[in-house]
C-alpha cells in the first residue's frame, strides 16, 4: 500500500487534531493511569500508520506499554481495527465519524467499505486510493517570511490571506488536470516532472511567481484586494480574471505566448456580484472567450469556470445543499471557495452531509522552488490531513470551479448543469443558456428555467461576458 507523504510542517499546537498528544506522564505507578498512559500513546502509534489522514505526534515509548498481557494490548488492537475501516476519519478528538457511504472527490467516487460490511479482499482499496488522491492535491497556506508585498509591510499573510490561499488551491488543481491529467499522482520518488514543479513554481510567494500573493493582490486593488484585508469570493474572482489577463498579455509581449494554457470564464449576471441571483453560463460567450485565447481561431480551448454565488443571507439556505453537493459528481468538478463566515477554505469533496476540505490556516515558512529543480522539496504543498464540516455551516457567500478540457467536455458539463436546474425546483445555483435575448425569458411563468436552456440579450453584456443591467434577488 502507498504510504501517505506527510506535511511540511507539523500541526501547530493550536489544532484541535493534536489534542491528547501530549507524552504520558510517568510519576503515577497506578494500573489505571498506565493504561490512561498507554491509551494516548497508542494513539500516537495507530495514527501515524499509512491510513493516517489526521496526523498525530509519534511517541516511540507505546511501543514499550503495549504488553500481550495487558488492558493496553486489547486497546491497541481495537483502535488499529478502526483505524482499517471508516470509522478511522474521526475516532477521537474530531467532530463525526465519516461513515462508509460514498465520498465524491473533484467529480471521482471513492467507496469507503469497512471490514464490517465487506469481506472483499478489495474492502479497503477505496480508503487507501481516496487518501492518496487527497494527499496529492496542492495544499497552499499562510506563509511567513517572504518579501514584502508591494509597498507594504506585510511578510506574511497569516490571519488574512485565507481566501488568496485558498483560491490558489483551486486554480492550481485546474493547472494539474490540465497538464497531468485527473489521474495524476504525487510521486514518492524523484526527480519529478517538469510540469509539476512548474505549477507549484508559479504559485510562489514573490513577484516573479506568475500567480503569487503578491500578484493576486496588485490585480484586485480595484476590487478591495490588499495585503492585510479580508476579501470575498467574488471579488477573488475577478482578481484571477484580471491577473490572468495582465499575464498573458505580459506573456505574449515578451514571449509570443501566455502561460495560462486555458480560457477563464467569471459566471456571473451582477456588476458587483454581492446582490446574488442565479448567475448564467451562456455558451456563446464561453465560445468567444475560447475564440478571443486562441486569437481569432474557431477552435474550442480549455475553459476555467468560476462561478461566484450568494446562497442566503446570514446562513446558507438548506434547498441548495443538495445541489451543491451533485456539483462535486461533474467530471469538470474544481470544488468549491468557501468555508465558515470569515474562515475560507478549499472545498474539495462531500460525503453525506460533510464537506472535505484543505486548510490554508497552517503557518509554514515562505519556499522558493525554481521551475526546474525537479528535486526539490515539496512537502510544504501538500496534505495527508482530512478535515470536514457541515455543509448547512459553510457560509452562503463561494464560488465553485469547473474545468473543461476541450468541447466536448464542456458540452456534457453543460448537460449535467442544465439537469441540475430542473432538480433546482425553481431555485437554482446558475442557469446554461445558448444565446442572449431578454434576460425576462429565462424563466417560465412558474419560475423555472425552460430545460436549463434559454436566452438573455447580448445588448445586456457589459463586455466582460457578464449581463450588468438585470435584476436580481438575494436568494433565502
Amino acid at each position: 500500500m502507498t504510504s501517505l507523504p506527510g506535511r511540511g510542517v507539523s500541526p501547530s499546537s493550536s489544532d484541535p487534531l493534536c489534542e491528547g498528544n501530549a507524552a504520558p506522564s510517568s510519576s503515577s505507578s497506578s494500573s489505571g493511569q498506565d493504561l490512561k498512559q498507554s491509551k494516548n500513546s497508542i494513539l500516537s502509534c495507530v495514527f501515524s500508520s499509512p491510513f493516517n489522514i489526521f496526523e498525530a505526534h509519534q511517541d516511540s515509548s507505546a511501543h514499550k506499554l503495549l504488553k500481550p498481557s495487558s488492558g493496553s494490548y486489547v486497546w491497541s488492537r481495537f483502535l488499529r481495527r478502526i483505524a482499517c475501516t471508516g470509522s478511522m476519519w474521526r475516532f477521537l478528538g474530531a467532530s463525526k465519524a465519516l461513515t462508509s457511504s460514498d465520498v465524491w472527490f473533484l467529480g471521482k467516487c471513492y467507496k469507503l467499505l469497512s471490514k464490517e460490511l465487506s469481506h472483499s479482499s478489495d474492502s479497503e482499496s477505496g480508503n487507501a486510493a481516496f487518501l492518496e488522491d487527497f494527499s496529492s492535491r496542492i495544499w497552499i497556506t499562510y506563509r511567513k517570511g517572504f518579501d514584502a508585498i508591494s509597498d507594504s509591510k506585510y511578510t506574511s499573510d497569516v490571519n488574512w490571506g485565507c481566501m488568496v490561499r485558498s483560491s490558489q488551491m483551486l486554480v492550481a488543481q485546474a493547472l494539474i488536470f490540465h497538464h497531468l491529467g485527473r489521474s495524476w499522482r504525487k510521486s514518492s520518488q524523484k526527480p519529478y516532472s517538469p510540469e509539476y514543479i512548474g505549477i507549484l513554481h508559479m504559485f510562489g510567494d514573490s513577484e516573479a511567481c506568475a500567480f503569487s500573493i503578491h500578484n493576486l493582490l496588485q490585480a484586485g486593488k480595484s476590487y478591495g484586494l490588499a495585503a492585510g484585508s479580508w476579501v470575498g469570493p467574488y471579488a477573488m474572482c475577478r482578481a484571477w480574471q484580471t491577473l490572468v489577463r495582465t499575464n498573458r498579455e505580459h506573456h505574449e509581449a515578451v514571449e509570443g505566448n501566455g502561460s495560462f494554457p486555458m480560457a477563464l470564464y467569471v459566471v456571473s449576471g451582477d456588476e458587483d456580484g454581492e446582490r446574488g441571483g442565479a448567475p448564467v453560463v451562456c455558451i456563446d460567450v464561453a465560445a468567444q472567450l475560447c475564440c478571443d485565447f486562441n486569437k481569432g481561431q474557431s477552435t474550442w480551448s480549455p475553459i476555467l469556470l468560476l462561478v461566484p454565488l450568494v446562497l442566503g443571507l446570514d446562513k446558507l439556505n438548506p434547498r441548495y445543499i443538495p445541489l451543491l453537493k451533485e456539483t462535486f459528481t461533474f467530471p469538470q468538478s474544481l470544488g468549491i471557495l468557501g468555508g465558515k463566515p470569515g474562515t475560507s477554505t478549499y472545498i474539495a469533496g462531500v460525503q453525506d452531509d460533510r464537506a472535505l476540505y484543505l486548510d490554508p490556516h497552517e503557518v509554514q515558512l515562505a519556499v522558493d522552488i525554481a521551475a526546474d529543480n525537479l528535486e526539490a522539496d515539496t512537502s510544504s504543498y501538500h496534505c495527508s490531513t482530512v478535515r470536514d464540516l457541515a455543509l448547512d455551516l459553510i457560509d452562503p457567500s463561494l464560488a465553485i470551479g469547473f474545468y473543461c478540457r476541450d468541447k466536448d467536455d464542456f458540452d456534457d458539463f453543460c448537460s449535467r448543469a442544465s439537469e441540475l436546474v430542473d432538480k433546482a425546483n425553481g431555485a437554482p445555483l446558475f442557469t446554461v443558456v445558448q444565446s442572449v435575448q431578454s434576460p425576462k425569458q429565462m424563466y417560465n411563468q412558474e419560475g423555472s428555467s425552460r430545460d436549463g436552456m434559454d436566452s438573455i440579450n447580448v445588448e445586456d453584456l457589459d463586455g466582460s461576458g457578464e449581463t450588468g443591467e438585470e435584476e436580481w434577488q438575494i436568494l433565502y
